[in-house]
């Protein structure tokens, strides 16, 4: 399997400095990062390593949730799923932690009722990459049939 890759340059302090993430792998662009955004309600045009982390999370997760919806024997015509990720105090070693996740699906498939829909949903979230490698942080589902 690929390995990917993303490059940071990142100039100044944490308080004053900013700096830029490249998703090397992809190509698909750079993206202009600083803490006073990250931790600001209103990003300002600058993404975060929160951000980064529930796009990975929420395209993991449908493609997980596709795959077992077919082994289940559905057939996914559209899912539509978000990833919340929350950034707050790190009240146990200091500084900054990542606090949860919420994740919300909404399907719309073909050969599974709402109780096997949520039992796939419940699965893919267990069974996701991302999800695995986020196994220290609280992942919550909220899942249902459109």
């Amino acid at each position: 399997m690929p390995t990917r890759t993303a490059r940071t340059a990142w100039n100044g302090t944490l308080e004053q400095g900013s700096g830029q993430v490249e998703l090397t792998s992809s190509r698909v662009g750079t993206y202009d990062v600083s803490f006073p955004k990250r931790a600001a309600d209103d990003a300002g045009g600058t993404t975060s390593p929160e951000e980064l982390i529930a796009a990975a999370h929420s395209s993991c997760y449908a493609m997980q949730l596709s795959a077992i919806i077919a082994e289940a024997g559905g057939t996914p015509q559209s899912l539509d799923v978000t990833a919340d990720v929350t950034l707050g105090p790190d009240k146990a070693n200091g500084g900054f932690a990542i606090s949860g996740i919420t994740i919300t699906v909404r399907g719309e498939v073909d050969g599974l009722d709402e109780a096997a829909f949520v039992k796939a949903a419940e699965a893919a979230k267990a069974g996701c990459p991302v999800s695995k490698a986020l196994t220290g942080t609280t992942i919550t589902l909220d899942a249902g049939l459109e």
